[in-house]
């Protein structure tokens, strides 16, 4: 029952040893929460994302390191300020199971639960590559940076290793969990489940979510050229960055507006997004492409479509034959469905507890908070300008993270 530390770089460990090691205090004192070792280490890893090189070839860590900046850092913490009787502490160890199709998401998660001051083990997938293991690195260069005193107490508190599909090793990692955060699905969540926690323990589960974009059709019109192609360019990066896959990229985008506005400003808007595309040098793999096609004329068999344009390899518009039939799984990277609604309230019946990001362009605040209202938390749990779906906050899927990784204390005399 051994495992791969990735980190800190390591020799194969037992589990048992591995639990041992987290469970026990590290020099200089237990973490607390917001600890100033933990700052310091997470502030030298901001940098180590944000160089240029890594920057360039991995847009989505620039965004990584810029959450994990200091100020950024000292931002979060804020907002867990008590007062009265309350003392805020960590919850303890955390185990950490995130999906293979997002890279970075692990990253998010373990560095606000590490700043709350949990010890922490996180399962890195055996299939990860190119942007987790830069992270992976740039994570190990980070501890060699820091002050000694640090590097002791990183070390000893926060592991992420890779192990082959195992019954014990993740019966007793979760076991020994004072929390257990699972990511990737309702499948990755069930069969996470099967493997019993200590009485007090609990599950942080982020199941199977899917997300659409909204435009105005009077927002785009008074929209300037510019703020156009800057649409299309945030649309770009909310959808193709993972292909897709992320639980908050857009998979339908719903015009709201009178039809004919609506048909010319998609229009617009498809031919700008394909014009990103050939900028970035957007390559479709083949077998994606194929992919796209099967999973269009699949929805047309089905009766779904009423329509199907491909522009290239790298776009795909499904025209809905009624949009409340709104099909929400993965299509392929690229593949978008389409309708047009009169207003954001007509929405409000289609969406589903599944739901979780809105991508929005040409609304005003007011027009939003009324939409969610409206929908009274029955699902949608944010909504965000075109550009910034795939932007992690502290505040995820409806948790505020950092108080979900600590636990209050009340003292009263």
């Amino acid at each position: 029952m051994s495992l791969n530390q990735r980190f800190p770089l390591g020799d194969a460990i037992e589990v048992s040893s591995l639990v041992d090691e987290l469970r026990a205090e590290p020099v200089g004192g237990r973490l607390r929460v917001g600890d100033p070792r933990v700052v310091e280490f997470l502030t030298k890893f901001a940098r180590k994302l944000l160089a240029p090189a890594t920057a360039r070839r991995f847009p989505e860590l620039a965004s990584l390191g810029f959450f994990l900046r200091k100020g950024e850092i000292a931002k979060a913490l804020s907002t867990l300020e008590t007062s009265g009787d309350a003392l805020r502490f960590p919850r303890g160890l955390v185990f950490h199971v995130p999906p293979a199709n997002v890279d970075t998401i692990f990253v998010y998660s373990w560095a606000l639960s590490a700043l709350a001051g949990n010890h922490n083990v996180v399962r890195v997938s055996s299939r990860s590559a190119g942007a987790a293991e830069t992270v992976l690195e740039a994570l190990n260069d980070a501890l060699s940076e820091v002050d000694a005193d640090t590097a002791a107490a990183i070390t000893a508190t926060q592991r992420m290793v890779t192990y082959d599909r195992s019954d014990a090793i993740s019966g007793a990692l979760s076991v020994a969990a004072d929390l257990r955060v699972i990511w990737g699905g309702d499948a990755s969540v069930a069969a996470l489940r099967k493997y019993p926690l200590a009485p007090h323990a609990r599950d942080l589960t982020f199941p199977d979510r899917s997300s659409f974009a909204v435009a105005s059709v009077r927002g785009w019109q008074n929209a300037s050229e510019a703020e156009r192609r800057g649409a299309a360019e945030g649309f770009y990066n909310d959808s193709y960055w993972f292909d897709q896959a992320a639980c908050s990229s857009p998979r339908a985008v719903f015009w709201v507006g009178e039809e004919e506005g609506a048909r010319e400003a998609g229009q617009e808007f498809r031919k700008l997004l394909a014009e990103v595309l050939a900028t970035k040098q957007h390559v479709t793999e083949p077998a994606m492409a194929v992919q796209k096609r099967v999973s269009a004329y699949g929805a047309a068999v089905d009766g779904l479509v009423n329509g199907i344009e491909f522009q290239g390899n790298g776009i795909a518009t499904l025209e809905l034959a009624d949009p409340a039939v709104l099909p929400r799984e993965w299509l392929g990277a690229g593949t978008f469905a389409n309708a047009r609604v009169d207003t954001l309230s007509d929405l409000v019946p289609i969406v589903l507890r599944k739901d979780q990001t809105v991508g929005q362009f040409g609304f005003t605040k007011e027009e939003l908070t009324e939409f969610v209202t409206e929908l009274a938390g029955r699902g949608v749990d944010r909504v965000v300008p075109f550009g910034s779906a795939l932007t992690f906050s502290a505040i995820w899927d409806g948790y505020d993270l950092l108080t979900e990784f600590s636990r209050l204390v009340t003292v009263q005399a």
